[in-house]
């Protein structure tokens, strides 16, 4: 029986086991999240509800550094900064929306989300 979100046979107060009314839907299952990491790119391509695509980072040594206005430049991460999502996350260097990189043209804030868009993009920060 696969894993999901829902918990359909909780047991009853007294201790007893209660039966699930229906079986877990395809959509109720769990994954385990796409936490991207630094270094050579590799995409991984998965199905979805409504036969929809996703795909997903799971490293990547480029980041679309958007400068100003319209120029975007696409420039090499160093190493991941800060990540203020999770503390462990931050540790181990992942990416997601909203962490802190070093490229070598300085320090950038993702604001794609790369374990669902299979892209990261980044604005620079003015110091």
């Amino acid at each position: 029986m696969r894993k999901s979100v829902e918990n359909l046979a909780t047991s009853k107060i007294t201790g007893g086991r209660r039966h699930p009314l229906r079986i877990r839907r395809k959509y109720e299952t769990d994954r385990y999240p796409n936490e991207a990491v630094s270094g050579p790119q590799e995409t991984v391509t998965r199905r979805v509800r409504g036969n929809n695509k996703k795909s997903a980072v799971k490293a990547i040594d480029f980041v679309n550094l958007s400068i100003g206005d319209s120029k975007v430049k696409k420039v090499k991460i160093v190493k991941v900064l800060d990540n203020s999502t999770n503390n462990d996350y931050k540790r181990r260097g992942i990416i997601t929306k909203g962490a802190i990189l070093e490229t070598s043209d300085g320090k950038c804030k993702v604001v794609s989300k790369p374990g669902q868009t299979g892209i990261v993009n980044a604005v620079l920060i003015k110091e």
